[in-house]
């Protein structure tokens, strides 16, 4: 069975960081990229960030390119999301979601693209 487990969230003042992990369970690891996605409230789901199998390519939503930044330990099973600078904006709840098909890196936050998902994570900042 699949299970994505995310932690990390918490109140952050702007300014601050954050880092989000996601670790999986039920499926081999190495063998699929992995996404962030975010939904904040009264918004629709929103992509944040991807990342290939090893590693070698990771891409970001304009709106937290050079803020944001993710990583993978694939030992560990697990992925993360080193969040700098927030922003009041990006105040959301924060999934993790593995796509359906290995190997292929997915840049949206179309659900159909993704077989599981985290139960998410509160991110929220604030003063």
């Amino acid at each position: 069975q699949v299970q994505l487990v995310e932690s990390g969230g918490g109140l952050v003042q702007p300014g601050g960081s954050l880092r989000l992990a996601c670790t999986a369970s039920g499926f081999l690891f190495s063998s699929y990229s992995m996404t962030w996605v975010r939904q904040a409230p009264g918004k629709p789901l929103e992509w944040v960030s991807s990342i290939s199998t090893g590693s070698a390519n990771t891409n970001y939503a304009d709106s937290v390119k050079g803020r944001f930044t993710i990583s993978r330990d694939n030992a560990k099973k697990t992925h993360y999301l080193q969040m700098d600078n927030l922003k009041p904006e990006d105040t959301a709840l924060y999934f993790c979601a593995k796509p359906l098909k290995s190997r292929t890196i997915t840049d949206t936050a179309q659900k159909d693209v993704y077989d599981s998902w985290g139960q998410g994570t509160q991110v929220t900042v604030s003063l």
